[in-house]
């Protein structure tokens, strides 16, 4: 009996170690994670526990690196030489940032169920099928071809490894442990896989097959009327008649076959099945010093860690400051002693569809330029945590990947299946040359000549100089295209209908040193219509853009804080036009009592999207309801079968306005023949309702903050681990684009002049460990709307107030 008890109790004891060890989906091994030894209780860091001096002996450096960290744990790098500043710059983040890093690295190659097993296998499969690592292959072959950015990626990534080396389990961070693995060796693909993730964010995405969709429906006429190449309200980047500094080639001719389909001459075949940003400047004319000013707000995903690193890197020939993305070398958004950049998503149409020809059912010949060609055909091999690897074959052709080469769900709706994609992320540029130039630049000419290198994804690359210069180029690579080519899915058969070359760099619209006395960006057109080339049909709307443009013009002796102010406006120009016309199309005597104080409510309301206004509550849900009860008979894919989408902001705004007999206004789901008053009342209804279910009677609990919800997530989305429910204002299409999950992630103004001072924010803090002080420790500054002052050192020795640290990186 004792025996069969002492078996008993050392069999359930090796069970529960085991258990207690071993992941099993998505519950981690709380016995490694709870471990005081080696758990999670090891990442808890002290508040004095940072060392205020210390000197670190690291394999791989060449000279002594004096690093000075302020009040915000800001690196502050100073190095002898380009090899020493990277490696530094990379040992450093990945102190702070290592789990970050890697993890995204792994969303962009596929390799997610590496970590967390099957659940995020069609994300693996996605990723790896639209390219993201094939296109990284080829920059990073780039980038390591030319000798000073092979420089900058190998100490970089040596710097990284480093500090991996340095580590045992017990100092991993703790996402480590919770999803028990722990970090591989950084290569150079690992940084150009952070900027071709990038890419996709902010270019990865096409309406092709839905506007297809459209044409195949509705006609051409529809089309040019619904879905218009400019929109009636537009404020674009370079003003309208600004003068062309270049002799513009020649387009591409329009293929006979193209006119036909939009002239209406042709039976079609149906095709097989709010990111922002803002950035402006002022010249040294409206500035109250006499200097220029530039500004800089990325709106992006709100996530912890914060997607931004901030860092001074200084060495013989650079001294700047600026934030990075973590895992990726130089700064990316900055300033040093004569300039200041900053960056916005363009928004070019630079990812087009083809649809394909196969010579039979096998794929492997498809049909172009009157032959049949290989398709190339590539394994990937996936692996699975806990269960056997899987390998799927991706097919290429010479426009590049077939996303999806059968039926099948795909993983964004607008992905159509048996089409070949071509898209600029897939080609080898070198964007860290052109960060690594503009980081040293010290005037104009250096700043479009760091331009030239760069390729994806398209930026609106602002500029301002202590020489009193300031500027803005929309850059990248531009595909030269025929108008309207890529609005709709492509021929793929026919070479008339591929790329057929390159706008040259130097005639992308940009604009120097304005009459206006400023220049500006908020993802609207690039150009007017007098730019003689072919971008895209379809931009963010303009409001944003307006509003910037508007406030500006009206500015004079500005100052920083004059832009901070700007950055935080909350002004709706969309509700200020639409709001008079939909209360217009009630009669307020015949309410019901309930949406007659709403009505009443939004009678007062200033437009406004102030954290405490309640207006913004209600019109957001009213004006939401009213566009969806407009379109969804005709676009939406309940009732049509089809993947679809809407006519514009711009479009729809002018049919309510202008257009009350329209025929798109009546829902023909229905027998009653509605009206826009009709939809009015019934979406007033609607947002009443909601907001009467969600917080009870009118009163301030319907306060836009508390309806909006800005959430900060875990990267991995871990509960506990972000910032719920802030208290904020602002939104989609203001310029305080701060919504429920995105918004200004990093919020940058500086004043040029003989001793630069700028000033910064973003929703976060340094620190990637939620057991730091510093892992959230910006928020609440970020939230007010404020900005702290970023210490900007001239020598490794300057003495400043906020220095609270320095350490010595020396050599081994």
């Amino acid at each position: 009996m004792k025996w069969t008890k002492a078996f008993l109790a050392t069999a359930l004891s090796l069970a529960l170690t085991w258990v207690l060890n071993t992941k099993h989906g998505d519950i981690p091994p709380f016995g490694k994670f709870l471990s005081p030894f080696q758990g999670f209780w090891r990442n808890a860091e002290p508040a004095a526990g940072f060392p205020t001096a210390q000197t670190l002996t690291l394999p791989g450096l060449q000279q002594p690196v004096q690093v000075r960290f302020d009040d915000k744990r800001v690196p502050h790098i100073f190095a002898q030489n380009d090899h020493d500043l990277y490696f530094a710059q990379g040992y450093l983040t990945a102190q702070d940032r290592l789990w970050q890093m890697d993890f995204v690295t792994h969303v962009a190659a596929g390799r997610l169920s590496e970590i967390v097993g099957p659940a995020r296998l069609e994300t693996d499969r996605f990723f790896r099928r639209m390219g993201l690592k094939f296109g990284a292959e080829k920059s990073t072959a780039a980038m390591l071809a030319n000798p000073t950015t092979r420089t900058v990626l190998t100490s970089y990534s040596d710097g990284i490894n480093a500090y991996i080396q340095s580590l045992s389990p017990r100092d991993y961070p703790f996402e480590y442990k919770l999803l028990d693995y722990a970090p591989e060796p950084w290569e150079p693909i690992k940084s150009s896989l952070l900027l071709k993730y990038m890419a996709f964010d902010l270019s990865g995405r096409s309406d092709d097959m839905r506007l297809s969709n459209v044409l195949n429906k509705y006609g051409p006429a529809v089309v040019k009327d619904l879905f218009p190449d400019y929109p009636q309200r537009e404020d674009p980047i370079v003003p309208v008649g600004t003068p062309l500094d270049f002799k513009p080639l020649s387009a591409p001719a329009t293929p006979p076959s193209f006119t036909a389909a939009m002239s209406d001459k042709v039976q079609r075949n149906e095709p097989d099945p709010e990111l922002g940003s803002n950035n402006f400047a002022v010249d040294g004319k409206k500035s109250a010093s006499g200097f220029p000013i530039l500004a800089n707000d990325p709106h992006l995903q709100l996530n912890l860690p914060s997607i931004w690193y901030q860092v001074q890197l200084s060495a013989p020939g650079v001294n700047v400051y600026g934030v990075t993305i973590p895992g990726a070398p130089t700064v990316i958004i900055g300033f040093n002693n004569e300039v200041a950049w900053g960056v916005t998503n363009v928004a070019a149409d630079v990812l087009d569809f083809y649809q394909l020809k196969f010579k039979d059912a096998t794929q492997r010949e498809y049909w172009h330029d009157g032959r049949w060609k290989p398709v190339r055909r590539v394994v990937e091999h996936i692996v699975v945590r806990g269960q056997p690897d899987r390998y799927d074959t991706v097919l290429y052709t010479h426009h590049g990947p077939i996303v999806y080469d059968k039926d099948e769900k795909t993983f964004l709706t607008e992905t159509p299946t048996r089409h070949a994609m071509r898209w600029t992320a897939h080609d080898a540029d070198n964007e860290v040359l052109a960060f690594y130039k503009l980081n040293r630049a010290h005037n104009y000419q250096d700043y479009t000549a760091a331009l030239t290198s760069y390729g994806s994804p398209a930026q609106n690359f602002i500029f301002a100089s202590s020489q009193n210069d300031i500027a803005i180029w929309p850059n990248g690579r531009f595909p030269l295209k025929w108008r309207n080519q890529g609005k709709f899915i492509l021929d793929g058969t026919d070479p008339a209908y591929d790329w057929q070359g390159w706008i040259p760099q130097a005639q992308n619209p940009h604009v120097k040193n304005p009459a206006r006395g400023f220049v500006s960006s908020a993802n609207q057109f690039s150009a007017g219509p007098d730019y003689p080339y072919y971008l895209n049909w379809q931009y963010g709307s303009y409001e944003r853009g307006h509003r910037i443009n508007e406030r500006l013009a009206s500015m004079t002796r500005v100052t920083p804080d004059s832009l901070r102010l700007l950055q935080n406006d909350n002004l709706n120009l969309n509700a200020q036009l639409m709001l008079p016309r939909m209360l217009g199309l009630l009669n307020a005597g015949q309410l019901p009592a309930v949406e007659r104080r709403v009505y009443d409510e939004l009678s007062r309301w200033n437009y406004f999207y102030e954290a405490d206004a309640i207006g913004p509550s209600i019109f957001e849900l009213w004006y939401a309801n009213l566009v969806k009860r407009l379109w969804d008979d005709d676009f939406g894919l309940k009732a049509t079968g089809l993947e679809m989408r809407n006519p514009s902001r711009d479009r729809t705004n002018t049919l309510i306005l202008q257009e009350p007999t329209s025929r798109w206004i009546d829902d023909r789901r229905t027998p009653a023949k509605e009206t826009l008053e009709t939809l009015a009342l019934q979406s007033l209804q609607f947002a009443t309702d909601s907001l009467t279910r969600k917080f009870g009677a009118l009163g301030n609990d319907w306060r836009w903050a508390n309806q909006k919800s800005t959430d900060i997530l875990h990267l991995a989305q871990l509960p506990g681990f972000g910032r719920m429910d802030l208290n904020v204002g602002g939104g989609a299409g203001i310029v305080n684009a701060t919504s429920q999950r995105n918004g200004p992630s990093w919020r940058m103004v500086v004043a040029l002049g003989p001793q630069v001072k700028a000033y910064g924010v973003y929703p976060g803090g340094q620190s990637g460990n939620p057991g730091s002080a510093y892992y959230e420790n910006l928020i609440d500054t970020w939230s007010a709307g404020q900005l702290t002052e970023l210490v900007f050192l001239r020598t490794p020795d300057e003495k400043h107030p906020r220095v609270q640290a320095s350490w010595t990186l020396q050599q081994k």
